[in-house]
This record gives structure tokens, sequence and C-alpha cells, in this order.
């Protein structure tokens, strides 16, 4: 799920979708209108899951889509070699996510523990143990 803003209310340490992928927002730079042309914004973003850079120029009128986080509370129930899974201690519902790409955080990841992950786009992400 998404929901369209205008480009000149992005703010650096948002969040975007760039081509396709869900991203956080790293700069904004904003240009003056000239003569002929309105304002301009420069938006550079890295993927959520993928950590690759994306950079976009747009007329700050124009509409981008923003991801719908749902950050979530779980409990690790079981570690696959491919994966990881979670029960989601509100519904109680079990969901696979993919390793994080952190070392540390990868290294805390047993069954017990209770995590914070996001659902964005249908996609999941490991982001803390608590």
């Amino acid at each position: 799920m998404s929901k369209p803003v205008a480009v000149g209310s992005l703010r650096v340490g948002g969040y975007i979708i760039v081509d396709g992928e869900p991203c956080r927002i790293v700069d904004v730079t904003k240009s003056k209108p000239g003569k002929h042309g309105s304002a301009k914004a420069r938006i550079v973003a890295i993927g959520i899951f993928d950590g690759a850079k994306r950079s976009f120029v747009k007329p700050v009128g124009a509409n981008v889509e923003v991801p719908m986080i749902e950050k979530r509370s779980g409990q690790i129930f079981a570690v696959t070699p491919s994966s990881v899974q979670i029960m989601d201690l509100e519904t109680y519902e079990y969901l696979d996510a993919p390793f994080p790409e952190e070392e540390d955080l990868k290294a805390k990841l047993v069954p017990g523990v209770e995590v914070e992950y996001w659902r964005i786009l249908g996609r999941v992400k490991i982001i803390r143990t608590k």
C-alpha cells in the first residue's frame, strides 16, 4: 500500500517508492523556479531491501508514491538455513522473513527472541531485537 504525496513535502529520513522499490531518502536538493519552468527537486534515496542508491528529478508540484510502513512486534519461532520464521505478537500469525544484512543483528536471532519487523509492500524486514 502507498499514498501519493507532493515532491515538495519530502524530507530527509522519509520514505518513497522509486522504480517500484521502497527507499529511505538521504538527500533532497531543491532548485529555484526559472524563467520558463517550475522549481525542481532532486531526490537521492537508498533501497530498504537491496541497499541500492537511486535518484530522480521531478517538479516540486508533482506527486510521488510513499509506502505505508507497518511496524510490528514478533517473536522468533524458528531459524531455518534460508530464512527466519516470526510469530506476530498481536495476531499470532506466522511469517517468513529473510536474514538481515547486519552481522551483529543476525547473530542475535535465536528462537524466543522478540524482534521489531516492518511490512512494506507485502515484504518483511527485521529491523532490530528488543
